[in-house]
């Protein structure tokens, strides 16, 4: 029985620490990377995840070297992602990187961008023609 016990009790403690590390990107390779990435952006809000995006391609972007990459972003939660990206933004807003030279302020490009995703969203629900050619609405 406490053999039982003692098994349970370390199967439980390492659960909770597999589980601690949700939040936090896994940078052991680039694949692992892009998978932390996308669970986390599909756990943030709405207004948070668009930024997230934006500054973890923008990081990417940033560094060329995979291994440099993956040691800036590996154990980064979303704040300090998002951070790093504004940082890389206003480092290059301030060299001339044409990109940016359109906006006045790091707000101002993710609002930009949130726009540009609800207008993808709408386009995105058209009206299939073959959808009422199918229809089967009969005339009492």
């Amino acid at each position: 029985m406490k053999k039982l016990l003692t098994l349970l009790i370390i199967l439980g403690c390492a659960t909770l620490i597999a589980c601690g590390k949700g939040q936090e990107i896994n940078g052991h390779n680039t694949r692992t990377a892009y998978k932390s990435v996308k669970a986390i952006k599909n756990r943030l809000p709405e207004d948070k995840r668009i930024e997230f995006e934006v500054s973890f391609w923008t990081i990417r972007d940033a560094q060329k070297s995979d291994d440099e990459f993956l040691d800036i972003v590996d154990g980064k939660n979303p704040d300090e992602i998002i951070t790093l990206g504004k940082e890389i933004y206003q480092e290059r807003k301030n060299a001339g990187f044409k990109a940016y030279a359109q906006f006045s302020s790091w707000d101002e490009m993710i609002a930009k961008f949130s726009q540009e995703r609800i207008d993808q969203e709408r386009h995105n629900i058209k009206e299939n023609p073959k959808d009422k050619a199918n229809d089967l609405l009969y005339k009492l």
